[in-house]
C-alpha cells in the first residue's frame, strides 16, 4: 500500500468496524481523495465570508462510508441550492458559500464519487494510470471529459499539490470562481487567468463573434444576439470559445512548462499545436506541419495493442467496414458476449467503452484534421489513412458513441464513400432505437446515397 493512503486507510477500517461493513470495501485512492478535498475545502472556509453549510460534511460522511445514495441525494440538494443549474433553488442557508471558491472542490468530489461508481475498477485504473504515467512531473494537464478531470484528479499522488502535475480543465475556465479555485490552489506555481483575463477574453469573443456575425460565419450552436445596443452571447458553444482563449493564456504564460491535453471539445487553435501522446495529446510549444511517421507509428503500435486488449486482434488496417458493424451488430450492445475475443469486463462497462471510444476519436479527428490542412499531398493522404484506422478502432470499441459514429461518417461522406456512411449509421441505429439524433442522421444519409 503507497504511504500516501495509510492515514485513510486506518481512519476507515476503524469507521467502517463500528458498523461491521468490511474495511477494504472502498477504493483507497478514492477514499485519499475525498479527505484531501475535504481538507481543502476546510482550509479555503477561511478565505469566504459566508460559514460551509452542515450538508457538505454530511455529504462527505456519507461518501466515506459508501452510503452512495445518500451521498448522491446530499449533493442532488446541494448542486440545487448552488443557484448553477436550471430549477435551481435559494436556500439562504446553504447558497451563499456555494457561490465561492469551495465549489470546485466540492463538484470534483462527487464527479470522482461517480467515476468510481460508475467504471470497471480495473478498467478505471488502467485508464487513470496510463494518462498519468505518460505524463512528466511539473507538466500543466488540461482534462476535458468527466473521466479525464475527475479519474485523473483521484488518482494522481496530490491533485491538490500537484503532483506529479497540475491538473485543470479546460471546460471551466470561463467560470470565475473556478479561476478562484485555480489561483488558491495553483497561484503560487503556476500563471492562471485573472478575473480581468477573463472579462478582456468575454471582450475579445463578443467583439469577433459580432465580426463573424455579420459575415455569416457563425459556427453551429453559436447563439449571437444584439438586445438595447448590447451584444449578448450564450450557448454551450460560445463558452467553450472562451474557454479555449483562456486555456491559450495559460498555454502562453506558463512556456517552462510541458502541456497535455485530454479532449472534450475540439478547440481549433490546438490542433496545429498536437501530437498523439498515449490515451491523450501533447500540446507542444511549436506548430506541427504535418504529423511525422515517426508519430503516427507510435501511436499506431499503442492503440493496436490497448484496442487488442479490449476487443480482439481482429481489427487491423484492411478490415473492412461492413466487417467492422458486422462485429458491432453482434457485440456492440455489451449484453450478448458470448464468444467475444477480447475483453469481457470491458465490453460490459459502457463508462469504459465510451471513455476509450472518445480519446481514440479525438486522436482520429487530429489525423482528420490534417487531412485538410496540411500542404503536402503525400502527407494529407497519410492522415487520411491513419484517421479512417482511428475511427474505425473508436467506432469498434462504442458503435453507440455520437463522437465515434458522426466524426467518421463526415470522413467517410467528404471521401465520397456515402455507402459505407450509411451502413455505419444503420448499425448504430440499430444498437440505440432510442437515439433520434441517429436515426436523422440515417435520414440525411439515405438522401445521398
Amino acid at each position: 500500500m503507497k504511504l500516501k493512503h495509510v492515514f485513510y486507510f486506518l481512519f476507515t477500517c476503524m469507521v467502517l468496524y463500528s458498523i461491521n461493513r468490511p474495511a477494504e470495501a472502498m477504493d483507497a485512492d478514492l477514499g485519499q481523495f475525498l479527505y484531501s478535498k475535504q481538507k481543502q475545502i476546510e482550509n479555503l472556509s477561511d478565505t469566504i465570508t459566508n460559514k460551509v453549510p452542515h450538508i457538505v460534511w454530511r455529504f462527505y460522511d456519507a461518501a466515506r462510508l459508501e452510503n452512495w445514495d445518500t451521498a448522491s441525494n446530499l449533493f442532488n440538494q446541494i448542486r440545487a441550492a448552488s443557484r448553477r443549474y436550471q430549477n435551481g433553488t435559494n436556500d439562504d442557508a446553504i447558497t451563499p458559500a456555494l457561490t465561492t471558491v469551495i465549489w470546485p472542490p466540492l463538484s470534483e468530489s462527487y464527479g470522482a464519487c461517480e467515476q468510481f461508481q460508475k467504471w470497471n475498477s480495473r478498467w478505471l485504473h488502467r485508464f487513470g494510470k496510463e494518462i498519468i504515467n505518460s505524463i512528466p512531473p511539473g507538466s500543466i494537464y488540461f482534462g476535458g471529459t468527466d473521466p479525464g478531470r475527475f479519474v485523473i484528479s483521484a488518482l494522481s499522488e496530490s491533485q491538490v499539490e500537484g503532483k506529479p502535475f497540475f491538473t485543470l480543465t479546460q471546460n471551466q475556465l470561463a467560470d470565475s470562481t473556478y479561476l478562484d479555485y485555480l489561483h488558491a490552489m495553483y497561484g503560487r506555481k503556476i500563471k492562471t487567468p485573472t478575473a480581468e483575463d477573463s472579462q478582456k477574453a468575454f471582450q475579445d469573443y463578443t467583439a469577433d463573434a459580432t465580426r463573424r456575425q455579420a459575415s455569416g460565419q457563425l459556427k453551429p450552436g453559436e447563439d449571437v444576439k444584439v438586445a438595447n445596443g448590447r451584444v449578448q452571447v450564450s450557448g454551450q458553444v460560445a463558452v467553450m470559445e472562451i474557454n479555449g482563449l483562456l486555456a491559450r493564456q495559460i498555454f502562453d504564460s506558463n512556456p517552462s512548462h510541458e502541456f497535455y491535453v485530454e479532449e472534450s471539445f475540439p478547440l481549433d487553435w490546438m490542433y496545429p499545436y498536437l501530437t498523439p501522446h498515449s490515451l491523450i495529446f501533447q500540446l507542444n510549444s511549436k506548430t506541427q506541419a504535418t504529423l511525422t511517421e515517426a508519430e503516427v507509428r507510435q501511436d499506431s503500435e499503442y492503440w493496436k495493442k490497448t484496442t487488442d486488449d479490449m476487443i480482439g486482434p481482429w481489427l487491423k488496417e484492411k478490415t473492412t467496414v461492413q466487417e467492422l458493424c458486422d462485429f458491432a451488430a453482434k457485440y456492440g450492445s455489451g449484453k450478448q458476449l458470448a464468444g467475444y475475443p477480447g475483453d469481457k469486463d470491458f465490453a460490459a462497462n459502457d463508462e469504459a467503452r465510451k471513455a476509450f471510444s472518445k480519446l481514440r476519436s479525438s486522436i482520429g479527428g487530429l489525423y482528420a484534421w490534417h487531412s485538410q490542412n496540411d500542404s503536402n499531398g503525400d502527407d494529407r493522404k497519410r492522415m487520411y489513412d491513419a484517421a479512417d484506422f482511428a475511427f474505425r478502432q473508436s467506432y469498434a470499441c462504442c458503435p453507440y458513441s455520437p463522437e465515434a459514429v458522426y466524426r467518421y461518417v463526415n470522413l467517410l461522406v467528404t471521401h465520397q464513400r456515402t455507402e459505407e456512411a450509411l451502413l455505419l449509421a444503420k448499425t448504430s441505429a440499430r444498437l440505440d432505437p432510442e437515439n433520434h439524433e441517429m436515426h436523422a442522421l440515417v435520414t440525411q444519409l439515405e438522401k445521398y446515397h
